[in-house]
């Protein structure tokens, strides 16, 4: 269900019960359940990189495009944010531009190597990393 987004209804609006569902469900998916009152500049680089992703996930896209969404989290932000990725599968499409190649191989179905704005290989992270033209273009042998 889209809400009402014109300035004078948010503004003076006041959260069904179903909407304050919602809102708790998806904190909970973004493992922020525990920090409903705090402040969002007082979280953790991780938890505002999942607070993000809730505020996404509130508006019911059918696809996130996302940037590097594990640059500069923890070892363990990084194991969760990909958990709460694989969670997602079957409601969510999503495509993520991302450095960190373990992570990419815990997430993805398939993955798509690009070189100077063409695609370069494409498949399964076993196929893509064993492709000659990556290892060529990307370690340089």
């Amino acid at each position: 269900m889209k809400a009402d987004k014109r300035a004078r209804t948010t503004l003076f609006s006041t959260l069904s019960s179903e909407e304050r569902g919602r809102i708790e469900a998806t904190m909970r998916l973004v493992r922020l359940d525990g920090e409903p009152g705090r402040v969002a500049g007082l979280l953790s680089h991780g938890q505002k990189q999942w607070l993000e992703i809730g505020m996404l996930l509130m508006q019911e896209p059918k696809l996130l495009l996302l940037d590097e969404p594990v640059a500069g989290m923890s070892d363990e932000e990084t194991e969760r944010t990909a958990e709460l990725f694989v969670s997602l599968a079957g409601a969510h499409s999503l495509v993520v531009v991302e450095h960190d190649m373990a992570f990419i191989e815990t997430i993805a179905r398939k993955v798509t190597v690009l070189h100077e704005g063409s695609v370069l290989a494409e498949g399964p992270m076993e196929k893509v990393q064993n492709d000659p033209r990556v290892i060529e273009v990307y370690l340089g042998r």
